[in-house]
């Protein structure tokens, strides 16, 4: 299958690939796939976590195999089905399920945030639903399933102290993410490098709502220096949202750093086109401090 569908840069569109198990419907964003194949005979890993099925090597590349029934406590897989192979924050993991339906081209818009009736934002591992043709279609948030599983795959938040002492820096930053827990941690780690007037936002609409209030206020530039976004957000995307800001002659100059699971090759292409002044996967948030230094050292 094709997951390779172009779509224009800063349209607040994206692809999504439904799948199934045990029947039920899910969906990842096609940006996130690297291919799809037929299930590979996977060698265990001694105690490795539960929902790791183990590890196979095609084309003489190592890939983590993740039971994905097993994580949404629905059993475990049989040999079967299909491996959707994923690259995100810089890992190769392939997900065990049980056959491909196709891909859905969507809005942001469209997409509709689960509330808490069906889980807690910091615990829940959805991050969105789409309904298609009748049909309602759970998001499934990738990044949070192998966090779980290891820990050590998530925000390196430890790295902030290895920075040393750090002065504190009166720089207004908005934060643009819709995780409740990242954007936590991504404000906690800030604070903790010296930036601490900060302003965060769930999602590019609300940080442009923002933007457009300050600039009706006369405040941008005491409120809004720099820009930190995430790209896959519900109703507007962090790609819309830096071709808002740089297309806008009032804006244009504010750095806008994408800061992405995303960001692989071809993502940062894109942003490249769209004006974003740097690029980061969401781990390297040591790197993000040292970024914001640099852009932000000649705004002062």
């Amino acid at each position: 299958m094709d997951t390779k569908i172009l779509l224009e840069n800063g349209t607040n569109e994206l692809e999504v690939l439904e799948f199934t198990l045990d029947g039920n419907a899910y969906g990842i964003n096609v940006a996130k796939i690297r291919e799809i194949i037929t299930y590979q005979d996977v060698t265990p890993v001694p105690n490795a976590h539960p929902s790791i099925e183990g590890i196979f090597m095609p084309r003489d590349t190592m890939i983590t195999a993740i039971d994905l029934k097993n994580c949404l406590q629905r059993g475990t897989s049989k040999p079967g089905g299909l491996f959707v192979i994923t690259n995100f924050n810089k890992l190769d993991i392939a997900f065990h399920v049980d056959e491909v339906v196709g891909i859905h081209r969507v809005s942001w818009k469209d997409i509709i945030k689960p509330d808490a009736t069906i889980s807690t934002e910091e615990e829940g591992i959805s991050t969105g639903i789409i309904k298609i043709s009748g049909k309602l279609i759970i998001i499934l948030d990738f990044e949070k399933i192998v966090t779980d599983i290891n820990p050590e795959t998530g925000l390196k938040v430890n790295e902030i102290s290895e920075l040393g002492e750090r002065h504190r820096s009166d720089v207004p930053i908005l934060i643009v993410e819709d995780s409740v827990l990242l954007n936590k941690l991504i404000v906690e780690s800030l604070k903790q490098a010296g930036y601490h007037n900060l302003i965060h936002t769930e999602n590019g609409q609300a940080a442009y709502d923002q933007i457009l209030k300050c600039k009706s206020e006369g405040t941008l530039a005491e409120h809004v220096k720099c820009v930190i976004t995430d790209i896959e957000m519900p109703i507007m995307d962090g790609h819309r949202l830096t071709k808002l800001i740089k297309e806008d002659p009032e804006t244009k100059d504010i750095p806008v750093i994408i800061f992405s699971s995303l960001v692989n090759e071809e993502m940062k292409r894109k942003g490249e086109a769209l004006g974003a002044d740097a690029q980061l996967s969401k781990p390297e948030i040591a790197n993000l401090v040292k970024v914001i230094d640099s852009l932000v050292m000649n705004k002062q």
